[in-house]
């Protein structure tokens, strides 16, 4: 039976240079060795992207509802949450319990896209 193995993100970025120091320097991705013009393939622990360069796009941040791209789950949130906060991460929200059972906070990227990450309470 054919199955899903893995799965990427694909986001529109402006300048493909500075979100991919972004999602390097500052969200801990690493560089995959896929090398293919006007774009990065980028991976931490088990989220894979890929930033496409697109500089006539209307960028994500006027997508209003439709900049939010993604959900992380997250073993250790208030740690990640310091992590990425000591490294100047473009944060939304701090940590805070929600009533759906998880810790969420929220952030976004260069470009707008906004992502939340999340863990469940139970598991703290």
């Amino acid at each position: 039976m054919a199955r899903i193995v893995s799965s990427r993100c694909v986001l529109a970025v402006r300048d493909l240079e500075v979100s991919t120091r972004y999602f390097t320097d500052v969200l801990g991705f690493s560089r995959d060795p896929i090398d293919a013009a006007g774009w990065s393939f980028l991976t931490r622990d088990n989220f894979r992207v890929m930033l496409g360069e697109c500089p006539d796009e209307r960028p994500a941040s006027e997508l209003g509802d439709h900049s939010y791209v993604a959900y992380w789950n997250v073993e250790g949130v208030d740690d990640f949450y310091r992590e990425l906060s000591a490294r100047g991460a473009l944060l939304i929200s701090q940590p805070a319990d929600k009533p759906w059972g998880l810790r969420e906070f929220a952030l976004r990227t260069p470009d707008g896209h906004r992502l939340t990450c999340g863990e469940v309470m139970s598991r703290r």
